[in-house]
Order: C-alpha cells, then sequence, then structure tokens
C-alpha cells in the first residue's frame, strides 16, 4: 500500500514573503505527483489543516515562513516533535493558528500525528504587500526540490517508488 502523504502550503499572500509556502505549493502542484501524495494551499486556513490532519497520513510536509535569525532565504528542513497531549487552550481564530498551533489542537480534536518534517524559508519582510523579495522567490525552487526529495524518500524507503 502506497504511504499516505500530505504536503500543505502555509502563509498569507497579501502579507510578502509569508506567501513562500504558498508559492512553494504552486510550484509544486505544476508537477504529477503518484497516488497517495497530496499538494495542498491552505493559505492562513490553519483551522482547515489541523482538520485533514485527522486523517492518517505517514508524512506531512508544512512549507511556511519561519524565524530562525539566519539570512533571509534561507532554507530549513526540520523535524517537528508534536506534542502527544494536548497543550493549553490553543486560540480558534482561524486566521492566526501558525503550525506550532495547528500541530497542538490536532490530539485535542482527537487525532494522532505520524512523521511531521516543517521546510521553511527566513524571512526579509513579513509587511503588507504582494510578491516575495528576491532572496525568498530564490529560495522557491530549493525548497520545492527538497519536498520532492522527501516524498520520493519516503516512497523509496516504503518501496512504493
Amino acid at each position: 500500500m502506497s504511504p499516505r502523504i500530505l504536503v500543505a502550503g502555509l502563509g498569507n499572500m497579501f502579507c510578502t514573503d509569508d506567501a513562500f509556502g504558498v508559492s512553494v505549493v504552486a510550484r509544486l502542484a505544476e508537477q504529477s505527483w503518484p497516488d497517495g501524495v497530496e499538494v495542498q494551499d491552505f493559505g492562513i486556513r490553519g483551522i482547515h489543516l489541523a482538520y485533514q490532519l485527522l486523517e492518517p497520513y505517514d508524512l506531512v510536509v508544512l512549507i511556511d515562513a519561519v524565524h530562525r535569525e539566519g539570512p533571509p532565504g534561507t532554507v530549513y528542513v526540520v523535524e517537528a516533535e508534536p506534542d502527544p497531549e494536548p497543550g493549553p487552550e490553543v486560540s480558534m481564530d482561524a486566521h492566526d493558528l501558525g503550525p506550532d498551533a495547528v500541530l497542538s489542537l490536532v490530539p485535542r480534536l482527537g487525532g494522532t500525528l505520524g512523521r511531521v518534517v516543517v521546510v521553511g524559508c527566513e524571512p526579509a519582510d513579513l509587511g503588507t504587500g504582494i510578491g516575495l523579495t528576491p532572496s525568498v522567490q530564490d529560495a522557491v525552487q530549493t525548497a520545492a526540490q527538497l519536498v520532492t526529495d522527501l516524498v520520493i524518500g519516503v516512497r523509496v524507503r516504503e518501496g512504493t517508488s
């Protein structure tokens, strides 16, 4: 059986580099994917992503702008370690749920998470505006290739390349 994989782009396309995840998913949506791989733009709909994560996935790849104090345009791959226990109350503002809040909401909704990987990019500007800054735009293809490599790696490990 093919592993189930969700690739989810996050971010606000009206806030400059916050649109990184959305931009990467747009690039990934241009290619064909094997059965069991879903590529979706969740944008600022974190609550929808939380409900989607109630489905069983072998791998979830979240793509988003992330602050890690590196130079703008730096791409990171981080293994998320979701807390198996529901944490404190999470704001239910559907437009203000970042990846950490989404992941902590899933157990509260009765779900469990498998492997979660975040592919993120250090933003240069999160202010109001449409379009990525040049350094972050340059990172889109790098991130798209990293996501593709992650998905192929899981499929090969599972024997379903």
